[in-house]
């Protein structure tokens, strides 16, 4: 079984984060390794121009069969 991590996320019309802005929308991966996709997330979370008040990023998992 392998298991394989992506970062999803992007600038929402909110901090409610209830609906993303048209274009923003952000998908990285896939990694193999949980260390390389947070290292990812971190990146992009606290990248300079981010507003932590409407961006947000997820890290998912797949498995793999």
């Amino acid at each position: 079984m392998t298991t394989r991590y992506w970062i999803v996320g992007g600038e929402y019309e909110g901090p409610d984060f209830s609906a993303l802005i048209p274009g923003s929308e952000t998908m990285a991966g896939p990694f193999e390794d949980e260390r390389k996709a947070r290292n990812e997330w971190m990146r992009l979370t606290y990248s300079p121009g981010t507003d932590p008040a409407t961006t947000r990023y997820s890290i998912a998992m797949e498995t793999m069969h």
